[in-house]
């Protein structure tokens, strides 16, 4: 009796202590999350002809996925083009030269409801002293090409529930998973929504740049990720959530699932990915167990977030 007695006001110090570290935590890490909802300019471009305007939400651009809305008008008469074969090209330059991209929509498509082309981009590194980033864009009018192209700036994406991932799948090729929402999550079960990319790798030598071959990615189709979400902190125990629900992808090419935040704080999203066939392209799966005092751990493929 005297030994059982002894593990109760253990278990009690363990929950009492939990729920102390929980309270100073989110004291020490609390911070605000806002979401944009309004798209602004973030460049416009002048071509002598034609001036092109791009806008994004907040009027910036970040690391992680960006929707992007462009519209042309032509300087001369003022009018909008709403009929208009549009491809979008960002490219990378490192310090050395050599250039790449990331996960975009090359052909944008008029929103004749909204009058303006849409499409997406996510960038893979923010700008710096050694990272550039340049937009290459080429539009139709009355049968004829115009190209233009502007450097832009790509911001640190500061909201953690935005982040992203790049990694090299168990197929060998190059997959990109990105969160889109929530921007800002509530204590409650929210709706998670991702993309996920891969980079299609050339089957030729590459023409005259800007060669798209070299720089082509695409949505993956019809894979499942499921999702393992858990709070890593020692203070946490990493503990889970009921009532999650796996990403499936949905109509609009985006990965759409349910994540069950039950208190703020820091969260790992833990992930496994699977093809069509159910095959196990990245991830794996982490411990279940109760373990206050010592940290959680984190799958091969992960997202952290912080609300």
């Amino acid at each position: 009796m005297k030994h059982l007695h002894l593990i109760v006001i253990a278990i009690l110090i363990v929950i009492t202590s939990c729920t102390l570290d929980k309270t100073d935590y989110e004291a020490e890490l609390k911070v605000e999350t806002t979401e944009y909802i309004e798209f602004e300019e973030v460049t416009v471009i002048n071509n002598g002809d034609y001036s092109v305007s791009i806008e994004a939400l907040n009027g910036t651009l970040y690391k992680g996925y960006n929707e992007i809305h462009l519209n042309i008008t032509k300087l001369e008469t003022g009018e909008n083009i709403d009929n208009s074969e549009i491809t979008f090209l960002p490219i990378m330059t490192d310090a050395n030269g050599n250039k790449s991209s990331c996960p975009h929509a090359y052909n944008l498509a008029y929103n004749a409801t909204e009058g303006y082309f849409e499409g997406y981009v996510v960038f893979t590194n923010e700008s710096s002293s050694t990272v550039a980033w340049q937009l290459y864009i080429n539009f139709t009018d009355n049968n004829e090409t115009h190209k233009v192209n502007q450097d832009i700036s790509v911001e640190e994406q500061i909201n953690k529930n935005l982040n992203m991932t790049a990694f090299t799948g168990n197929d060998n090729e190059q997959y990109f998973i990105a969160l889109v929402a929530p921007q800002s999550p509530r204590v409650a079960q929210n709706d998670l929504v991702a993309g996920i990319y891969k980079y299609n790798k050339p089957t030729n030598a590459a023409g005259e740049f800007p060669d798209i071959s070299q720089f082509s990615y695409s949505v993956v189709e019809n894979y499942t990720l499921f999702i393992d979400p858990r709070m890593p902190e020692p203070s946490m125990g990493n503990h889970s959530s009921p009532n999650n629900e796996d990403l499936t992808q949905q109509d609009n090419g985006l990965y759409h699932g349910i994540v069950n935040y039950t208190m703020t704080g820091n969260w790992t999203l833990n992930f496994i990915l699977k093809d069509e066939n159910q095959q196990i392209i990245k991830g794996n799966e982490v411990s279940t167990e109760f373990t206050p005092g010592v940290e959680g751990e984190r799958g091969e493929l992960h997202i952290d977030i912080l609300f």
